[in-house]
């Protein structure tokens, strides 16, 4: 489920992987504009339609469009003789509109004292099947079985058509996927209108609903579908005029060659009033762009991988990809503790040479969140310092003489009176350096300060529990000062989290750790940098020259950062042949199924690559 609200429209071409695909695999994906898609899927029903008639099932991720397709078949139908009939299956069988905002709307939170910028919620877990009008859709299955006749193809279009209750009704079956960027620029552009309504409403109340209710039901039917081979065919529906297709076994195939290598998300990046410079010219983006505060590099829910494919580019849902390949991917152990949701996400804050700090901010654990949102688990965080500036520095916790009530009362006459609060009474900081790594466990205070670049690393992509406690009366690009979450923060924040507790070693809340020699090997070493009871991630650190051996086991996915150093190899010791270049500060994803693997140094400074896996035992936590 997506849940960033404004993606900057930049499509990155770098980020390419090239598993070695079967020529079959290649040969059968069609591009080369949608008109030509629609011929040649027409030209594939023709034969059953001509002597039986064939039923189609058009369903899909949030935001698809078949509208086009749709046109296109009926130019493809007139030409060859054929009959084309369409049914709208939303209109056909879904509750009215005021009854699915009489099941969602209470889910909502619309108290803005609680929650100001009407952002939470409760996930809705009910699917498709419990908007759906029972009598409405027995109708439906009536109806539908009249239309099918010699010579005459049905196109059945709409969310959730091929729902469990509905699949045996089609003879053909397709899925259009769609990155969740993509999906959010469609939102965003007014395309969209959530399930149940005709017309898009105010952008930020359509993108909640959304979270928590229409992506929810798109990605657990998609898991659904996949798990079980269901689908004929595979739609990739980025660029309408572009509509790419494939049989099913071809997208299978694809998923299966590339879970082989060592691989890389294609990144999403977002402007912020924060934001600083350097990930703007070190990625050459856009010029329009006012800076890039966040990267998206590797945030499972948000991302997509780029694969070549002969001549076409297959710009792939990340989580489509992790529903094929769980297993192979992230271990068997964490498909099944994590309920086959990849479980960590990486993303880049930049505020370097920027205008100031990011908000003094927590989030949530897991009993809250579970409660509150319905949400599976915490919200945890780390940092982890590559690039700094003069004066920089890492807000953690609490100093040990802060008077927290009087911080209490400070913010609050700051979200209010519009007072100032003397932060820096109350927080305690780091001096930032390159190699800084802090542990943040749900409900610690935290800030990344200005002039920094930080790899974050956190838990299970869950909705934006950001609780800003405070934002130094800061406007937002739209000119209005930018609310604070009081309420939410105070409930959530540990007070005891403080200097001389988070650089104890004998504390459980020791979160400023140094680093410490975990192995070693010829010309190579290893330090844990980060480990905590309270986190089922381990952040390591590799150092070396030349190269370094490491081995996933078959049991653990490694995701490495170049963070020193400018260009490495990671390929697989087995098989050589299988490889991924990475640059500096580039992120890739080593699968669990590798095995052993070489990281070989194709420049000529020392490396220094950051290491994230799943702490031992992780498996063994409480839920």
């Amino acid at each position: 489920m997506s849940f960033m609200y404004n993606p900057f429209p930049y499509h990155d071409p770098k980020p390419v992987n090239r598993p070695e695909l079967s020529e079959g695999t290649v040969k059968s994906i069609v591009g080369a504009g949608t008109p030509n898609v629609a011929k040649k899927f027409v030209a594939s029903l023709s034969q059953a339609a001509r002597k039986d008639g064939v039923i189609v099932a058009l369903d899909g991720y949030t935001t698809a469009k078949w509208d086009l397709l749709i046109n296109l078949m009926s130019r493809e139908c007139d030409l060859l003789g054929l009959q084309l009939e369409t049914l709208d299956f939303n209109s056909a069988t879904l509750k009215s509109g005021a009854e699915i905002d009489a099941i969602i709307d209470p889910l909502l939170i619309w108290d803005t004292k609680i929650d100001p910028t009407l952002l939470y919620g409760k996930v809705y877990h009910g699917g498709y099947a419990g908007l759906t009008d029972e009598a409405k859709a027995e109708a439906f299955r009536k109806e539908l079985s009249t239309h099918k006749a010699a010579g005459r193809i049905v196109v059945v279009y709409g969310y959730g058509c091929l729902a469990e209750a509905f699949r045996s009704l089609y003879d053909v079956k397709c899925w259009f996927d769609i990155t969740p960027m993509n999906s959010m620029l469609r939102i965003r552009a007014g395309e969209y209108a959530n399930l149940g309504k005709k017309h898009t409403g105010i952008i930020n109340r359509t993108i909640r609903r959304c979270y928590y209710c229409d992506f929810e039901n798109a990605v657990q039917l998609r898991k659904e579908l996949f798990a079980g081979n269901a689908l004929d065919w595979y739609f990739l529906d980025n660029d309408r005029a572009n509509l790419q297709m494939m049989p099913f076994s071809a997208f299978s195939d694809i998923c299966a060659q590339l879970v082989k290598y060592p691989f890389r998300a294609k990144p999403c990046y977002l402007e912020g009033v924060w934001g600083g410079s350097y990930m703007k010219e070190k990625r050459h983006l856009p010029e329009k762009m006012r800076n890039a505060a966040w990267v998206f590099d590797f945030i499972p829910m948000e991302v997509s991988v780029l694969v070549e494919a002969g001549s076409e580019k297959l710009d792939i849902n990340y989580c489509s990809f992790v529903h094929k390949e769980g297993v192979s991917l992230m271990g068997d152990k964490c498909v099944r503790k994590y309920k086959g949701y990849f479980p960590i996400r990486f993303n880049w804050d930049d505020s370097y040479h920027s205008t100031g700090n990011m908000s003094i901010q927590c989030h949530s654990g897991g009993k809250f969140n579970v409660e509150n949102y319905n949400e599976f688990g915490r919200q945890d965080e780390s940092y982890y310092v590559v690039i700094t500036g003069h004066e920089a520095k890492t807000f953690i916790g609490f100093r040990d003489d802060a008077d927290i009530p009087a911080f209490f009362k400070e913010i609050e006459a700051a979200d209010t009176e519009h007072k100032p609060c003397d932060y820096m009474k109350y927080v305690s900081y780091e001096e930032s350096r390159p190699g800084l790594q802090v542990m943040l466990p749900a409900g610690t205070i935290h800030s990344s300060g200005r002039n920094q670049v930080i790899l974050e690393i956190g838990s299970l992509t869950i909705g934006s529990y950001t609780y800003k406690m405070y934002d130094y009366l800061r406007l937002d690009f739209d000119g209005k000062q930018r609310p604070i979450h009081t309420h939410l923060g105070e409930l959530n924040v540990n007070q005891e989290r403080r200097t001389s507790v988070i650089h104890d070693p004998q504390s459980k809340d020791y979160i400023v750790q140094q680093p410490r020699l975990d192995c070693e090997g010829e010309g190579w070493k290893e330090f844990i940098l980060g480990e905590n009871p309270q986190m089922y991630i381990s952040l390591r650190r590799l150092e070396f020259d030349q190269h370094c051996e490491q081995d996933t086991k078959g049991e653990k996915f490694h995701v490495l950062t170049l963070v020193d150093g400018d260009h490495v190899r990671i390929r697989s010791a087995e098989h050589p042949e299988r490889f991924f270049d990475l640059d500096f500060m580039e992120i890739a994803c080593v699968p669990a199924s590798m095995g052993k693997y070489v990281i070989e140094n194709l420049g000529k400074e020392p490396i220094r690559i950051h290491k994230t896996c799943l702490r031992d035992g992780f498996e063994n936590d409480p839920a």
